[in-house]
């Protein structure tokens, strides 16, 4: 099967939108980010301005028209999985087709309108009632996607996350509960150690860089030995690999912190550092029939 070009994507968006219940076409995601990269799996992320939503709900199957698809999501109509709070009042489509292309689609009522078009990568694709015609949108761009400079106490709450996280996470290694210590890490500890590596390349980029979702670019923004640290805190699921994982870990949050709290003029609870990591060492040594922690 040969994917459809950008070009007939955009053809068929617009051309499904000269439907009169839809008043504009928005796009935002990459698609409108000049400081991305264009590559064959961006999705399409569009906005179709509408007076009421009920007509287009009554049967899901117009959106048919985009395209033979693999699989398709309804966000607002899951129970498990609930769309993000920042969309209520719209209604979306996430469109993933056979030929490799993606359309996640937003029909969003012109009374909501407000709320999305604060996404600075925003754009209008066809304004065909003159919505915008007096409030013009600015031209698109990353500047709410990129990394803010942390408050003092913000700081201090995510090496408290870190480590009192690290602590409780001693126990579990000690027990053997290999599938817990993976959890932990990477739904807890993982999530402090991101969040301080984001402030990190925002000090050493002024805070005028996108780190991007989940570190999606951070090859692009640290430094390759600061990267490979990066890459050496993901293990396999064996014990003694996970502890070395840890004490990566450890290191790598240790150096940025340290960082940022002297590019800031913030005060980096080593205390906090020194104890669990004395106390993680220890436990480390623990033989598995111990009968007391001292």
């Amino acid at each position: 099967m040969t994917s459809r070009s950008n070009a007939e994507m955009m053809e068929l968006i617009l051309e499904v939108a000269k439907d009169p219940r839809i008043l504009a076409v928005l796009q935002d995601g990459s698609r409108s980010n000049p400081n991305i990269t264009p590559d064959i799996f961006q999705d399409y992320d569009i906005i179709y301005v509408v007076n009421a939503l009920q007509s287009f709900l009554q049967d899901h199957g117009w959106v048919d028209v985009f395209g033979e698809r693999m699989i398709m999501q309804l966000p607002e109509a899951m129970e498990l999985y609930p769309p993000a709070p920042e969309l209520e009042g719209a209604f979306s489509y996430l469109l993933q087709f056979k030929d490799g292309n993606r359309i996640d689609l937003t029909i969003v009522p012109l009374d909501r309108l407000e709320q999305f078009t604060r996404d600075s990568l925003c754009k209008v694709l066809w304004d065909k009632t003159g919505i915008f015609t007096n409030h013009p949108l600015p031209p698109a761009s990353d500047a709410g996607y990129r990394v803010q400079k942390p408050s003092e106490r913000s700081f201090v709450d995510c090496c408290n996350e870190f480590w009192y996280t690290n602590a409780g996470l001693a126990k579990g290694l000690w027990r053997g509960e290999v599938i817990l210590a993976q959890e932990l890490i990477n739904q807890v500890i993982r999530g402090a150690l991101l969040q301080m590596i984001d402030w990190y390349i925002g000090c050493r980029h002024h805070f005028n860089v996108n780190p991007g979702k989940f570190g999606k670019h951070y090859q692009r923004y640290l430094e390759p030995a600061t990267y490979e640290k990066l890459l050496a805190t993901y293990p396999v699921a064996d014990l003694a690999q996970i502890w070395q994982a840890v004490y990566a870990m450890q290191d790598l949050f240790r150096s940025t912190a340290q960082f940022i709290a002297i590019e800031l003029g913030y005060t980096y609870p080593a205390d906090w550092d020194n104890n669990v990591t004395a106390y993680m060492q220890h436990v480390q040594q623990l033989r598995g029939n111990a009968l007391g922690i001292y």
